[in-house]
């Protein structure tokens, strides 16, 4: 625990975390955004359960299992056959907020659903799952900053 000699310590103190704040608070968006890229990225081509207000992947059909054989794409791998959708996941940080998202109008398709194709969100559950421990994350960042110490790489207990 940091301790004080005098008020105006503390008050240095207090002007310090002040001027870092922004880059602390920056510095776990990011964190968070590239977990939930991570996490969205690692849902493609595995089955996912429901999660929050998201359903549950359903099977593909055989008629989009024999498709994908015919042309040479992985099976029992939905929503994967080049990799392209995949790989346009992408985050953006901009002070205290954070984009996660695609630029593929499929993604779009498969995250809402269609009339011919059900829906298997991945953006909205990898929030959820890729949030799952960073609150203790950010609680150890907070309690590293607040305490004058590193908060970069903060020990989680």
């Amino acid at each position: 625990m940091k301790e004080f000699r005098s008020l105006a310590d503390f008050a240095n103190h207090l002007t310090r975390l002040a001027a870092v704040a922004p880059t602390v608070t920056n510095h776990m968006v990011e964190q968070a955004a590239e977990k939930v890229e991570k996490v969205a990225k690692a849902e493609i081509a595995h089955y996912q359960p429901a999660v929050g207000p998201f359903p549950k992947w359903e099977d593909l059909t055989p008629e989009t299992e024999f498709d994908k054989i015919r042309k040479g794409f992985p099976v029992d791998a939905p929503l994967l056959r080049t990799g392209e959708m995949r790989d346009s996941i992408s985050h953006k940080t901009s002070g205290n907020e954070a984009v996660v998202g695609s630029n593929d109008e499929k993604m779009v398709w498969h995250e809402q659903g269609t009339l011919h194709i059900p829906p298997r969100p991945v953006l909205g559950p990898a929030g959820i799952r890729g949030m799952a421990d960073m609150h203790a994350r950010f609680a150890a960042t907070v309690a590293a900053w607040l305490g004058g110490r590193s908060w970069r790489k903060p020990r989680i207990k």
